[in-house]
């Protein structure tokens, strides 16, 4: 029996090259999707909120049209999580590193919350995301990314992506993650995985993590001494987590 593919879904502020050191290392099909804004344009009418991108990865894995090994990062993660609530049908098998945000404790970070406040989240943006291309390329390595894919990432940070970013957060101002969490136990449908990389500070603390995971009824891996970016930091160790979950099935 020939393995499904590997779909990955990244956040924010990346587009797909993010995943390029990590296929790498994968022994098996992979497919990258680009959320609206975040290396693929915003669709006239997109509002980029929680939900449409939920429905958004919702069509993209019905045109696949088999049940899928699904992988989210930052926001993608919480669209895994939220696409293994609504749609479990299409996957075999999910793997988030954000699952924590869903926790009832949850609070958005210090950078999440002026993006969420109107006119500081403007200017917050048009600093992260201003610039030359050599600008945004260096803060993405200062981050641990390696060159050649910091570059990549940096030519896709355009105005979509920024007013992706704002209308994403701010359709995500708690109590919306709270509420969405109610149903995390509707997750445990099918197998999943949530990555708790030990130095990320953004997706909660150890402890929402955990207590997510088990709602969800996902097994809980830990990456120790890897922070937010795991797969720029140390690709072959993602990849070996991934495959080691994925021989599990």
């Amino acid at each position: 029996m020939t393995n499904p593919p590997a779909v990955l879904v990244h956040g924010n502020p990346e587009t797909p090259a993010l995943w390029d050191p990590l296929a790498s290392c994968l022994q098996r099909d992979v497919v990258r999707l680009a959320p609206p804004g975040f290396g693929a344009p915003l669709p006239p009418g997109f509002g980029a909120t929680v939900l449409e991108y939920r429905d958004w990865l919702v069509g993209e894995l019905e045109r696949i049209g088999e049940p899928v090994d699904l992988v989210g990062h930052d926001w993608g993660g919480a669209h895994v999580v939220n696409v293994a609530m609504a749609r479990p049908d299409l996957v075999r098998s999910w793997v988030s590193d954000a699952v924590g945000i869903f926790d009832e404790d949850y609070l958005w970070h210090d950078l999440a919350q002026a993006w969420q406040q109107p006119g500081v989240g403007e200017e917050s943006i048009a600093q992260m995301l201003g610039g030359s291309p050599a600008d945004k390329a260096a803060r993405l390595v200062s981050f641990g990314f390696p060159q050649s894919v910091a570059e990549q990432v940096a030519a896709g940070q355009d105005d979509d992506m920024g007013r992706a970013v704002l209308a994403l957060y701010r359709s995500a101002a708690q109590p919306a993650m709270t509420e969405a969490g109610r149903s995390l136990e509707a997750a445990a449908a099918r197998p999943g995985l949530a990555l708790l990389p030990s130095e990320d500070s953004f997706v909660g603390t150890d402890a929402q993590r955990r207590r997510a995971a088990a709602r969800a009824g996902a097994r809980a891996e830990v990456l120790d001494g890897l922070g937010h970016w795991w797969m720029v930091e140390d690709p072959q160790r993602g990849a070996a987590v991934l495959e080691g979950f994925w021989t599990t099935l």
